[in-house]
């Protein structure tokens, strides 16, 4: 018989001890790797918030304030640019593309983002994933507007429903644009981002409610053919024809003077705000460490005590032979073999949960989970836990070495 199956049988001959070993080692391990590839894995997707924009230009106020209100419509922005700079960047020699946004008005707490269609066109998210539309279509009218699918279902919107604007973006606000209320030609499907919470409107459309109420009127009845052209915008989002014009681009942008313009890269924006949380992140980790270590001492427990219960098995393995130091590697192995099951039934349930409700995640929290969960960090956390295991187990497999020590003496006297 080999030293696995036996160690295998006895495991099965404590079954009642084992199996709850068993399961406190699979709750463990499981809250282990999942941290670990939540952790990797919400880190891709807070990445993947935006995708495809090679540069976000707006007014200086801080790599990171920029990100935050024009990605995640976070904060409150501090300045604008000229609309005249806008259309200099789109139709820059570099530039493929170029979206406007405009903020700082809201919805019942929803941002309200005044844009261009080109923003449905362009705009990726995930792994340049396109908006979608799941009723209606894009704005056409300077009074309709697009809203997220967050927005359609807590304030029960359908399409043909009037929304009215407030200025600010509070919950509560005081200035309400109730004279040119907008008009739901469009609702999107769900993206798992801040475009889920947007209502979007034309550039017109944010600027023709900010005009006076005379100006209004005219144009509600039709009485003027003057042209609305926003004399600003919050922020532009570029699409450059080759990456490798991205950096002169930027210092370009940046060194501009007929406007106060910056340029920032949202990949290394994104990565600067990431490292902001690295405490959160270690404390997870240090977290599900923490678990693994309490079971793996029950573990150690259980084997221990099963030592007085084994002393009989222990001395018909020394009369047909098997020396101290078998006696020591049958203990570790068995522990080793518990863990191993308990690794493989986590990764298991793991990667099972993931692909049933990855779909959810995405929708309702943002997180783009993969069912993959055998990553170089999951490998690393797995070796880890094996040796761990090890530490842990050889207090009883030295308690057996001295037990079949003893079995030898005794023999002899």
């Amino acid at each position: 018989m080999t030293l696995f199956s036996l160690a295998w049988h006895s495991l099965g001959s404590r079954r009642k001890s084992v199996v709850l070993t068993f399961f406190s080692l699979l709750i463990s391990i499981s809250v282990l790797l999942s941290v670990e590839h939540l952790r990797l894995q919400a880190k891709e997707s807070f990445n993947r918030t935006v995708s495809g924009v090679d540069i976000i230009v707006g007014a200086p106020s801080g790599q990171l304030n920029l990100l935050l209100y024009s990605v995640f419509r976070m904060g409150t922005p501090t300045n604008s640019i000229k609309y005249s700079s806008y259309q200099t960047l789109k139709n820059h020699s570099l530039v493929e593309w170029a979206v406007p946004i405009s903020l700082g008005d809201s919805h019942h707490g929803f941002r309200v983002l005044g844009t261009s269609q080109e923003y449905f066109q362009y705009f990726k998210y995930a792994d340049k994933k396109g908006l979608v539309f799941e009723q209606g279509q894009a704005f056409t009218g300077m009074f309709d507007t697009v809203i997220g699918s967050d927005v359609a279902k807590q304030l029960g919107y359908k399409l043909g429903d009037k929304i009215v604007i407030a200025h600010g973006i509070a919950a509560t606000s005081f200035t309400h644009h109730d004279n040119a209320p907008f008009t739901i030609t469009g609702i999107l499907k769900p993206t798992g981002t801040p475009v889920d919470k947007t209502v979007h409107t034309s550039l017109a459309g944010i600027e023709a409610v900010h005009l006076s109420p005379r100006q209004l009127r005219n144009i509600l009845e039709g009485n003027t053919k003057e042209e609305i052209a926003p004399r600003q915008v919050t922020a532009v989002m570029l699409g450059l024809k080759s990456r490798l014009a991205t950096f002169k681009l930027q210092r370009d942008i940046n060194n501009t003077n007929s406007d106060k313009l910056m340029a920032i890269l949202p990949g290394v924006a994104m990565t600067e705000l990431w490292q902001l949380m690295g405490t959160v992140e270690n404390l997870l980790r240090v977290i599900g460490f923490l678990v693994l270590i309490s079971s793996l001492f029950g573990l150690s427990t259980m084997l221990l005590a099963s030592m007085d219960q084994r002393k009989g098995e222990i001395a018909v393995l020394r009369i047909l032979g098997a020396g101290p130091r078998v006696i020591f590697s049958l203990v570790l192995l068995e522990a080793l073999i518990l863990v191993l099951l308990a690794i493989a039934a986590a990764s298991g349930l793991i990667s099972l949960t993931l692909y049933l409700s990855g779909d959810w995640l995405a929708s309702h929290y943002g997180l783009f989970l993969s069912g993959h969960l055998f990553s170089t960090d999951i490998m690393l956390a797995m070796l880890v836990i094996l040796g761990a295991t090890i530490a842990t187990a050889i207090v009883p497999a030295i308690e057996a070495y001295k037990s079949a020590l003893h079995t030898v003496l005794s023999s002899k006297l």
